[in-house]
C-alpha cells in the first residue's frame, strides 16, 4: 500500500491516458479498454480468416484458371515475403501486449494507492460473528450501519475480532479481507446518495449469510450535520431484519 510510483510520471498521468476517479470509474475504464481491444482483434482475425476462405474457396478462378498460390495441405505456404508478415504481426502484437500491461499496471497502482490521505475520510471497520462495527475519527461507533458523505474518498482500516471475514460492497467495487490481529486498507468513493449493502464474502460460521451492514451515502451537508451531532465514545446500533437470525446462528 505504500507505492508512490503513481506520482513518478506526472506528465504521463496528467495526460488522461491513465483513468482517475472512483473505483467504479477506474474498473469501468479497464473493462471498456479490454472490450474494445478484444473486439478489434476479433474483427481483424475473423475478417482475415473469412477473406482467405473466400479467396481460396473451392472453384475460385481468375481468368478461367485456378488460383496459383492456393495453400496445399501438408505443404508450407509460399509468397509470405520471407517471413515479413510473421515478423510484422509479432512486432505489432508485442507492442499491443506491452502497452496494455503497462497501462493496466499503472491503473491498478492508482487503485491500490488511492487518493490523497488529506482528502479522505478514515473509518475503522471491525468484523465479528456476525456483524460489522465502524469507528469514526471522533470515536463514535456504529454497529450494522456505515454512514458516509457522497463524492468524498473513504479509507477503511479493516480488521476482525474473531475469525477471517471479508468486507465487500459490490455496487461500489470495494472488497478486502478482515484478518484477526491485522489491518487491511481499502478505499472507495460513492458518487450517488442512497443505501447500499456491505456483506461478508468469507465463509465465517453458521450466521455468515446474515453478516451484512447498511451503507448509507448522504449528501455532504447532511453528513456533516449528523457527524457533528455524534460525541466522543458514543455508539449507535441499527437493528436489521436479519439481526434475530444472526443472534440465533451465533448461539448455535
Amino acid at each position: 500500500m505504500g507505492t508512490t510510483l503513481v506520482g513518478s510520471s506526472p506528465l504521463f498521468l496528467q495526460s488522461g491516458l491513465v483513468p482517475r476517479g472512483s473505483r467504479i470509474i477506474v474498473f469501468e475504464s479497464i473493462f471498456e479498454v479490454f472490450l474494445l481491444l478484444g473486439t478489434l482483434v476479433g474483427v481483424v482475425v475473423i475478417g482475415y480468416m473469412l477473406y482467405n476462405a473466400y479467396k481460396y474457396r473451392s472453384g475460385a478462378a481468375k481468368g478461367g484458371k485456378e488460383v496459383e498460390d492456393r495453400p496445399v495441405l501438408g505443404e508450407l505456404p509460399t509468397g509470405s515475403g520471407g517471413g515479413r508478415k510473421l515478423a510484422t504481426s509479432f512486432f505489432m502484437s508485442m507492442i499491443i501486449v506491452v502497452s496494455l500491461i503497462s497501462w493496466t499496471y499503472l491503473t491498478l497502482l492508482y487503485v491500490e494507492e488511492g487518493p490523497s490521505a488529506d482528502d479522505s475520510l478514515d473509518i475503522e471497520a471491525e468484523g465479528y460473528q456476525f456483524g460489522w462495527r465502524f469507528t469514526y475519527p471522533n470515536g463514535h461507533t456504529t454497529d450494522g450501519v456505515l454512514r458516509i458523505p457522497a463524492e468524498q474518498p473513504v479509507r477503511l482500516q479493516v480488521t476482525s475480532a474473531d475469525v477471517f471475514h471479508n468486507f465487500g460492497i459490490p455496487e461500489l467495487r470495494v472488497k478486502t479481507d478482515a484478518i484477526p490481529g491485522q489491518e487491511t486498507e481499502t478505499w472507495f468513493v460513492a458518487n450517488e446518495t442512497g443505501t447500499y449493502t456491505a456483506q461478508c464474502y468469507e465463509l465465517c460460521g453458521a450466521g455468515h449469510s446474515y453478516m451484512s451492514a447498511e451503507v448509507i451515502v448522504m449528501p455532504p451537508d447532511e453528513y456533516e450535520e449528523w457527524y457533528e451531532s455524534t460525541g466522543n465514545g458514543s455508539s449507535e446500533r441499527v437493528s436489521t431484519e436479519n439481526e434475530s437470525a444472526s443472534v440465533e446462528a451465533r448461539a448455535a
